[in-house]
């Protein structure tokens, strides 16, 4: 990976992953990034204990999104971002986990690059690797899983998808934004041939101040969302590593269970 960009160098865009919200999980390199920022734009879950990194006559301008909310609309941030660039300026645009991990970062350095402007991407950790680690949960594992995929829980269209071999034996699923469409979820992984009683866990705020990790089976993911009313933000993994992890055991009654089986 190359170098960060000539600090003397004015006008350009550096792209960085400030991981899952614990400031201590932010990269050496996204604190020198920070460092030299005249504008940072970030989005809403950032903590300010990150922000500080930056200098303290740095503008810092909040591009917060929350499902069906944009504070501004993708293309809005694009071209904010770009006119700050134009203007001389060193951005940090700010994403929480990894940018190119559902962060919107490849559409953001497309805009740039096809604005004729340099950017660099500096990597952050993701959403499911540190909510994983914090919950002693692995993604892979020699005896249990050789394979692990990520999707989006919110995407369009989710009953026209095939989720066919994306969960199950020796496999890990991790589902990010799925918090709002769990039942959906769990019937479409059981459509597409995943046993109901798979493990999965729910990792709500991990590496945040009142993080939990909860786990139950498929079939009960949706009840599991709504008996604790788990919010956002939170991943979803989907495998027989879940039972490796420390998430508290929250199924029911095995009357429950069974009945939630059945």
């Amino acid at each position: 990976m190359a170098t960060l960009l000539d600090p003397q160098a004015r006008g350009r865009v550096i792209l960085v992953g400030a991981g899952p919200g614990d400031p201590g999980l932010l990269t050496v390199r996204a604190v020198e990034a920070l460092g030299q920022a005249d504008v940072v734009v970030h989005d809403g879950l950032i903590d300010p204990a990150v922000l500080d990194h930056a200098p303290a006559e740095a503008q810092r301008i909040s591009v917060a999104k929350q499902r069906a909310r944009h504070t501004l609309p993708q293309d809005a941030i694009n071209a904010l971002i770009i006119a700050h660039v134009k203007a001389g300026s060193i951005v940090v645009r700010l994403k929480g986990g990894d940018p190119f991990i559902f962060g919107r970062g490849g559409e953001e350095v497309e805009a740039v690059r096809a604005a004729g402007l340099p950017v660099e991407v500096i990597p952050g950790v993701s959403a499911a690797l540190g909510c994983a680690a914090e919950a002693f949960l692995p993604l892979t594992h020699r005896d249990w899983s050789s394979a692990v995929s990520f999707v989006a829980g919110q995407c369009k269209g989710l009953s026209d998808q095939d989720w066919s071999g994306l969960a199950g034996k020796g496999r890990t699923l991790v589902i990010y934004m799925g918090v709002a469409s769990g039942d959906a979820i769990a019937n479409k992984l059981m459509a597409d041939g995943c046993a109901p009683e798979l493990p999965v866990a729910v990792l709500e705020r991990g590496t945040l101040k009142g993080a939990r990790a909860l786990r139950t089976v498929l079939a009960d993911l949706g009840g599991l969302l709504a008996r604790e009313t788990v919010k956002s933000p939170a991943i979803i993994v989907v495998g027989e590593v879940v039972l490796l992890s420390d998430a508290e055991d929250r199924l029911l009654s095995f009357a429950k269970t069974a009945e939630a089986l059945a």
